[in-house]
């Protein structure tokens, strides 16, 4: 069993990434638990998205605590970052909206997320599947087309096209 949390801020698309990592895990024949919060103002508040994977039945199907931790903001990562999983537990975090503590006791990598959707399409916006991309690629949590065909099923058609590429430069960013 894997223990994914997502968490950033309302509006930066936190939760249609844990209900792509969801779905795409569902897809690859995985029994699949998916929970989320966010704060009563939706927008600008702290959220997060948990998904747990597993090849059996799962009891719990909220994250307890975390094998993967992917951040988008300074405050969630701040509060969560301490509830990673410390024997091989890691956290990805996007690198111009998180300042990460270097003293953690796992593993921590920094993904350009926001940077790149920035750069490479002149769109802020997929900076959260850049770093789903990312997560999935470096953790190997769902088969690359499995997450491609979830994308599909949950991104509106007009705006496929820029997620497909987003999802595979996260791909890139994720070889890690």
């Amino acid at each position: 069993m894997i223990q994914v949390r997502f968490a950033g801020l309302g509006g930066q698309g936190i939760l249609l990434m844990g209900e792509i990592l969801g779905e795409a895990a569902v897809l690859d024949k995985k029994y699949v638990g998916q929970t989320a919060s966010y704060g009563s103002e939706a927008r600008g508040s702290a959220c997060r998205s948990d998904v747990v994977i597993s090849e059996s039945w799962i009891d719990y199907p909220e994250v307890t605590e975390a094998d993967v931790l992917a951040c988008m903001s300074q405050g969630t990562y701040d509060q969560l970052s301490k509830k990673v999983n410390p024997s091989g537990g890691i956290i990805f975090y996007d690198a111009q909206m998180v300042k990460a503590t270097p003293s953690l006791a796992v593993k921590q990598v920094s993904i350009p997320a926001t940077e790149k959707a920035f750069s490479e399409f002149n769109n802020r916006m997929v900076a959260n599947i850049v770093l789903l991309g990312a997560v999935v690629k470096a953790v190997g949590l769902v088969e690359e087309d499995s997450l491609l065909k979830s994308l599909a099923n949950r991104v509106p058609p007009s705006f496929l096209d820029l997620n497909q590429k987003a999802v595979r430069l996260g791909f890139e960013l994720g070889k890690i």
